[in-house]
């Protein structure tokens, strides 16, 4: 009974070549695009959890401004 299904499908479609499975071009880059987004994502959100867990150790010591009053301070001595 199961070859009448097939044959008839076969038959009903009108060509006898094996479908396959395979994806296309444009599937397959779909698919490393979608990959490369969840690869970015996981990253992404390893990043935000290391911050939130310790904030101060991704923080610098001396801002910018430590700078600037020193370098203010070398061009009014001089």
């Amino acid at each position: 009974m199961a070859d009448d299904v097939l044959s008839s499908t076969v038959s009903a479609s009108g060509s006898a070549l094996p479908v396959t499975s395979s994806m296309t071009l444009e599937q397959k880059a779909a698919f490393v695009f979608v990959l490369f987004l969840f690869f970015f994502l996981g990253l992404l959100i390893v990043r935000c959890f290391r911050i939130l867990l310790d904030p101060y150790r991704s923080m610098p010591s001396t801002t910018w401004t430590d700078y600037m009053e020193k370098d203010t301070f070398d061009y009014r001595i001089a």
